[in-house]
């Protein structure tokens, strides 16, 4: 006998200035509420940041009577802040990652220099999570599937019938996450995708960003395994590990950094929060210069 797996609810939050989407879940009929990616305002020109993002997310979690539980970020973003902190302080959850947040710390804490009391063992989260682990929300199951390949961290929520996979796939008419960023490969990612992609044809795939293409005006985060299988333009089936290989590679080479790279990254390892304030009290951010 077959269980089909429930299906969460899911209300999506688009943020137009970074493209991201963050979500909120939670079991039918259910309080517990996860939310996956959420963004905080930055503006790199005056360095002043701002919680309109997160506040519409907070809106509707107090409004549809939930209980944050889990913040679950799908990797340390290289072109958004992260809010789980705000969102933490004012309505509780853990904050939770991939447990190869280690890696990316370790890289990180070198380019960037940081004080040493920063420790790269992933401490500043509340939890880490890899390969089989699961949460769980009013009974709903969330099965970690370890994807890496944009960074060594990536982790995909598997809830019910969804999955939500960070970078790591586009909708299908846009493709397939970089894999330039420092631990990035190509061959990784491939592998991920495949993992991703062997999970039941219906089931529904959420992407973290979306950008439209030159032909569709629309925004659009919501695909499904068989869509991505038949119409992906950069792995769909028939596509070879070495074609994918070298056509990210050659698409990586042309790529411009994200405006938020330094300070997301920066930031983000520290899951969200910002460096200590120096001697001044002032709170500071580093460029560092010819880096990667």
């Amino acid at each position: 006998m077959t269980t089909t797996p429930r299906s969460p609810e899911v209300k999506a939050f688009f943020d137009p200035a970074t493209y991201t989407i963050t979500y909120v879940i939670h079991a039918p009929g259910g309080k517990q509420a996860a939310v996956i990616d959420p963004v905080l305002d930055f503006d790199p020109r005056s360095g002043k940041t701002s919680t309109a993002n997160a506040e519409r997310v907070a809106a509707y979690i107090r409004e549809q009577g939930l209980e944050l539980r889990l913040l679950l970020e799908t990797h340390a973003h290289a072109d958004h802040l992260s809010a789980s902190p705000w969102l933490q302080d004012r309505l509780g959850g853990e904050i939770v990652i991939g447990a190869h947040i280690t890696e990316v710390q370790k890289v990180f804490k070198n380019i960037f220099n940081l004080e040493k009391q920063f420790l790269p063992d992933g401490r500043q989260f509340d939890r880490l999570v890899g390969e089989g682990d699961t949460l769980t929300l009013d009974g709903l199951e969330i099965r970690i599937l370890h994807t890496p390949g944009h960074t060594p961290a990536c982790v995909t929520y598997v809830v019910g019938d969804a999955a939500f996979v960070g970078d790591t796939l586009f909708m299908p008419d846009y493709g397939t996450a970089r894999c330039d960023f420092p631990g990035g490969d190509a061959a990784t990612l491939y592998e991920s995708i495949r993992k991703i992609l062997s999970l039941p044809d219906d089931t529904r795939l959420f992407m973290c960003h979306d950008y439209g293409t030159e032909t569709r005006r629309e925004f659009a985060w919501e695909t499904t395994v068989a869509e991505e299988r038949a119409k992906n333009i950069h792995i769909r089936e028939g596509v070879s590990k070495d074609e994918f290989i070298r056509l990210r590679k050659e698409r990586d080479s042309k790529l411009a950094a994200p405006v938020l790279l330094w300070p997301s990254v920066q930031v983000n390892i520290r899951a969200g929060h910002f460096p200590p304030a120096e001697d001044n009290g002032m709170v500071y951010l580093k460029i560092p210069v010819n880096a990667i």
